[in-house]
């Protein structure tokens, strides 16, 4: 029992520990296939993309097609679609940039240099005060400044006299899933910029 808990304390300092993104993301981007030269063969896409079309240009409708993909249970189909594996990295940035990518939207790559990090969406788009559906809002997320959380927004409900916002998202529970989290704790709610 001793030796499981020294364990237990050695992994949670570690991920206490973690680096700055600086290094560990930069070398995420080197290995990730999301943000390469778009694949031009005529290879079958999965399934689940066979009726949506990018001029529908409706995120919010592909992110549901992917309700309860777990990252362990559909590992291959999300990270052929998000461009990492999601065992092993915090995809939650990715899986909200393939939506909007192949929504025929920018993500959060064409406004950081570390569009794997949640926090990146704060740059992107126009910051507003009321959600509207499919709006993204970022969260914090773990002990660190950098870390973070983003899923889509799809609406507000009260509980237990508390309002949270529910959340279309990657990497909640390991898979795809709508989640509540506090509407207090958001750091900020983010809209496409119409340009």
């Amino acid at each position: 029992m001793r030796a499981y808990f020294i364990l237990l304390t050695a992994i949670g300092l570690s991920a206490c520990t973690t680096p700055e993104p600086s290094n560990v993301y930069d070398e995420m981007l080197t290995q990730s296939s999301y943000f390469s030269t778009p694949d031009t063969s005529t290879e079958r896409r999965p399934s689940i993309f066979e009726n949506f079309t990018q001029s529908s240009k409706n995120p919010t409708r592909l992110a549901v097609s992917f309700l309860n993909f777990g990252e362990r249970t559909h590992r291959q189909e999300l990270k052929e679609f998000t461009g990492v594996d999601p065992v092993r990295t915090e995809w939650c940035a990715a899986f909200v940039n393939a939506v909007l990518r192949e929504s025929g939207i920018p993500g959060s790559e064409s406004v950081s240099r570390h569009p794997l990090l949640a926090r990146s969406f704060l740059k992107w788009g126009d910051s507003v005060d009321t959600p509207k559906s499919g709006d993204l809002i970022v969260f914090p997320r773990g002990n660190a400044s950098w870390q973070g959380h983003v899923g889509f927004y799809m609406g507000t409900v009260e509980v237990g006299g508390v309002e949270y916002y529910r959340i279309l998202g990657g990497n909640q529970n390991n898979e795809v899933s709508i989640e509540l989290y506090p509407v207090s704790r958001a750091i900020d709610i983010r809209r496409e910029s119409r340009i």
